[in-house]
């Protein structure tokens, strides 16, 4: 009876972040209302992402004095807030953290929004490694 109240209440100190390493058809699936977004194709996001972030939602990376969180690698200097940057403009009005679990609503909304404000260039891997030859990441079963 001890360790089940241990547990509970470890479980209430520390909620668990569910976190999401995805597969390509699976983030395919998610992701496949943002085909055609800003002229932007399904297989071009799905690439892009993977060069990025691997697919994996807990991805962070520390980058030029900014860190970059999630599978859309969102920036804390513009983009959202977090404790390292206190004048983050936080354009997206969201903590970065938000882009850390399984939940890609408000991932997909801010990317959008980084989309219409500095188009496709904003993700460095896109124009080297996904602007052509883009069959790979199609998935078979959309």
């Amino acid at each position: 009876m001890m360790s089940l109240v241990s547990l509970l209440l470890l479980g209430i100190l520390f909620p668990a972040v569910q976190a999401k390493q995805f597969t390509k058809c699976e983030l395919s699936q998610v992701l496949k209302n943002m085909d055609g977004y800003g002229g932007i194709t399904l297989p071009e996001w799905i690439c892009t992402i993977f060069h990025i972030s691997g697919y994996d939602t807990q991805t962070i990376v520390n980058n030029n004095g900014r860190t970059e969180y999630g599978l859309f690698q969102i920036n804390n200097k513009l983009w959202c807030r977090d404790n390292q940057i206190l004048q983050s403009r936080n354009i997206c009005d969201i903590s970065c953290d938000k882009f850390l679990d399984d939940d890609l609503t408000d991932d997909i909304m801010c990317a959008k929004k980084i989309l219409d404000n500095k188009g496709m260039d904003y993700w460095l891997a896109h124009k080297p490694l996904c602007s052509e030859k883009l069959e790979q990441w199609l998935c078979e079963t959309l």
